[in-house]
């Protein structure tokens, strides 16, 4: 064969490398380590797919363990060779072939119409500059720096992706102008070299600083200098946005957008302060997005979605507390009406002692042979002292129907139109029409005004015909006005009176004596009719007991339906925290640590101290002194208070008060016999044993099963990095962070954070201000930013200049190394970590 170049290609063509010489040869070389990268065919028609006998598998095996890249381009391949598919996971793969590996596509041309034009449009994506270290960067980390697809991987939305940040007006900054990644940008730098100055601009582009700058911040420490210097931020769609960094006339009503986690916000929400206020808002606001549009019953936000949902149960709620004060009050009047049961039955016997004395006065007045005379005055007398009770009554019924007349009125001229009223405020997200809203009008069922008419009418037919009429004096006495068989208690006052006075006159003739009898049986009429109010007192006061026990009954049901108020409250919560709990519970690694819980919290402390103010702890017995009552209440009552259902709360607090309140009430300060102030007193006892106002719902967020508000700063930051890189899905802003590593040792940065930022990076821009190592390397930066500051000269501000690339640069490398804190350890920590021997 004369042609060279024809030799050369057969020679080529029958040139075959032994393996083993291969990866001699390459492991010698530490130029081929740092210069040449191994790649091998994974389709089944080429490459390794040769080696098909059985006893070539382990050489088979042995160069794909060799490769750092495999040609191919199916998504079966992709996922075998990520660690994807099931059966084989990463451990396999590392274990088997020491490690995960990028798999890469070309055209795979043999003619010219099929170059840059692969199969099914199968193109290879390699995140990095265009060099070749960004080919090692994606075997280090294939996931996250090779893809095969028709586009590259969809991350950030490009309308939520800052592009451009430019300085205007700012002769201090020698590169004003960077572009930015849509992944994760690390800003980094020495002391003062201006990396919080970049963070503290892009924000202020983006209307997020209010509120945000501590005196620290770049922007308040050289605002003098700061006149006429501007930020210019052009976003991935074109879309460009102009502010000034001194706005003065900030208008906090503006949306920002972007997020931005400042020193000092993260400082205060991480405080114990801010944990009640923003943290817990920011936490609400997660879980209020991550419920469905559908889900969130028109509310904007949780605390709109809370009222929506708790308006009925606390509604509720707070008619059952007035219920049971109303009971309270009238079971004290029932109290005091039993108190009186003994006095009454005195005044019963002193008043029946002092009708037998008139009685025997006015026989005493009677004369030998009147006895018949006698008897048939007391038969009128007595039907006397019954008319007067029928018109007694009948009248009484005659003034209750006016006055309810009266109230009818009053209720359709004032009460019900100003009710209505009330409702249509109280429920205004009903958006009815006021036609509508007529037949919620308050009006009686039937027609009262008749009923109340006729009712009247006849009260006042039987008060005038019980009443009678005057009669005149017959001419006679012994013409009686009344027929001997007359039923007298049928008869009406007037004939009665007519009678007993003829009667009178006929047992005494003498004037005085007439007029004594006159009198004493006048007074023994009144004294009757008194006594018959005495009874029918004594009679109501003697069903006060039973009336107690039924009011007590009707009291401690409403007490339970508070209870089913505050428990169905809860369900609320849980249901509004469930979304998110779920989601928790599902979550890998260290979002597994964060959880919430929803419990009642019951401050017997306070209500003790307060039931303690209405006693005399000088008194003896098991309540003397202070703390008793807290000793008793926490043993008996704060354990169904926090986690009994409502059957268990009520049955508690019977069982308290059937145990304990005789006791309780003989501790009062106020002496039962001024029974105006004892009665007060007892309406305070009782509105302050059936009381609720110490028991609230409350949420608490737990890391590792602790109580956030228990946990350190460090520790909280944590949390409140898992709530903005991993919950807050819904927020697709660019993300910027000064600092998060602050407070926080090494370990719980690699352990907690680095995870987080990579998954974040993947759905949203994040830009970040740090001085650790592992928040650069391990999380696989897509752009560093390294911020450099000149000489300081008086009265100005020293000129910064930045520096922009991405780890696959040895030049951004060696920067980060010499920079960071652990840079060189990161990198081989990381190396470590994904099964790689490649130098930095």
């Amino acid at each position: 064969m004369t042609d060279e170049r024809a030799a050369f290609r057969h020679g080529a063509s029958q040139f075959k490398v032994n393996f083993g010489k291969l990866r001699e040869e390459y492991g010698r070389s530490d130029w081929a380590k740092e210069n040449i990268l191994i790649a091998v065919a994974g389709a089944e028609t080429d490459g390794t797919s040769g080696i098909r006998d059985a006893n070539d598998a382990t050489l088979r095996q042995e160069i794909e363990k060799f490769a750092h890249v495999i040609f191919a381009s199916s998504p079966a391949q992709r996922d075998f060779w990520l660690g994807r598919r099931s059966g084989v996971g990463e451990d396999v793969l590392r274990e088997r072939y020491d490690g995960c590996k990028p798999c890469l596509h070309g055209s795979d041309a043999h003619e010219q119409a099929t170059v840059a034009k692969p199969e099914g449009d199968r193109y290879s994506w390699i995140k990095g500059a265009l060099e070749f270290n960004a080919l090692r960067q994606a075997y280090i980390d294939p996931a996250g720096r090779a893809y095969v697809g028709p586009h590259p991987p969809f991350r950030a939305t490009p309308a939520r992706v800052i592009a451009e940040v430019e300085l205007t007006g700012a002769d201090w900054a020698q590169t004003p102008k960077l572009a930015l990644n849509p992944g994760l940008v690390a800003i980094i730098g020495a002391r003062g070299s201006g990396k919080t100055a970049l963070a503290d601009a892009i924000a202020a582009g983006c209307d997020a600083t209010d509120g945000r700058l501590s005196n620290a911040s770049f922007i308040v420490r050289a605002r003098e200098h700061l006149d006429g210097v501007g930020v210019l931020l052009n976003w991935e769609t074109g879309d460009p946005s102009v502010r000034p960094l001194l706005d003065d006339s900030f208008d906090p009503s503006l949306y920002p957008r972007a997020r931005y986690l400042s020193q000092k916000f993260v400082e205060e929400l991480c405080s114990a302060d801010g944990l009640r206020d923003e943290l817990l808002s920011e936490i609400e606001r997660v879980i209020f997005e991550a419920h469905s549009t559908l889900e969130r019953d028109g509310a904007t936000d949780f605390a709109e979605l809370l009222q929506l949902r708790t308006t009925v149960l606390r509604d509720n709620r707070e008619r059952d507390e007035e219920a049971i004060e109303t009971l309270s009050d009238q079971i004290g009047l029932e109290r005091e009406k039993q108190s009186q049961i003994a006095g009454l039955k005195s005044q019963i016997g002193q008043k029946e002692a002092l009708i037998a004395g008139y009685i025997k006065s006015r026989d005493k007045l009677v004369t030998a042979g009147s006895a018949e005379r006698v008897a048939r005055l007391n038969a009128l007398t007595e039907a006397a002292d019954h008319v007067r009770t029928q018109i007694r009554l009948w009248s009484q019924e005659s003034q209750a129907l006016r006055s309810l007349q009266n109230d009818v009125s009053d209720f359709r001229i004032n009460r019900a139109p100003m009710a209505l009223r009330t409702t249509k405020q109280n429920f205004v997200g009903a958006h009815l029409d006021d036609k509508t809203w007529e037949v919620f009008r308050q009006t009686y069922a039937g027609n009262v005004d008749g009923t109340l008419t006729e009712r009247l009418a006849k009260a006042e037919r039987e008060t005038a015909a019980w009443r009678g009429k005057e009669l005149p004096r017959k001419a006679n006495d012994q013409e009686p006005y009344v027929a001997d068989d007359a039923e007298l208690k049928q008869l009406s006052l007037g004939e009665l009176e007519a009678e007993i006075g003829r009667i009178q006159r006929l047992i005494n003739i003498d004037t005085d004596t007439a007029n004594r009898l006159r009198t004493i049986t006048t007074k023994i009429g009144d004294e009757n009719a008194a006594l018959k109010r005495l009874k029918d007192s004594l009679a109501d006061c003697e069903g006060a007991a039973a009336r107690t026990s039924q009011l007590q009954s009707e009291r401690e049901k409403a007490y339970l339906r508070v209870f089913e108020s505050i428990v169905a409250e809860e369900q609320v919560l849980h249901t509004l925290y469930r979304p998110l709990m779920d989601r928790l519970a599902q979550a890998p690694g260290t979002l597994r640590k964060l959880s919430f819980s929803v419990s009642r919290h019951a401050d017997v402390h306070r209500w003790a101290t307060e039931g303690e103010g209405l006693f005399d702890k000088r008194r003896s017995g098991p309540f003397k002194g202070l703390g008793t009552l807290e000793a008793w209440a926490n043993a008996l009552l704060k354990p169904a208070w926090e986690s009994g259902d409502p059957t268990a709360v009520a049955e508690a607090m019977a069982g308290f008060r059937q145990a304990h309140q005789a006791e309780l009430l003989d501790l009062s300060e106020v002496p039962r016999l001024q029974q105006a102030d004892y009665r007060s007193w007892l309406r305070g006892f009782a509105k302050w044993l059936y009381g609720t106002s110490h028991i609230e719902i409350s949420y608490s967020i737990d890391y590792e099963a602790v109580d956030i508000r228990k946990l350190s700063p460090g520790t909280r930051g944590i949390v409140l990095l898992l709530l903005y890189l991993a919950l807050d899905d819904s927020d697709d802003r660019p993300l910027i962070i000064d600092q998060p590593e602050e407070n926080l040792d090494p370990k719980s940065i690699f352990d907690e954070l680095v995870e987080l930022f990579i998954a974040a990076k993947n759905v949203r821009q994040v830009i970040m201000v740090t001085h650790n190592a592992n928040l650069v390397v391990n999380t696989d930066a897509d752009q560093v930013i390294v911020a450099f500051s000149g000489t300081h000269t008086p009265g100005k501000l020293p000129p910064i200049r930045y520096l922009s690339g991405g780890l696959e640069n040895a030049e951004m490398r060696k920067h980060v190394c010499d920079i960071l804190e652990g840079g060189d350890r990161a990198f081989k920590e990381r190396a470590r970590r994904l099964r790689v021997r490649l130098d930095r």
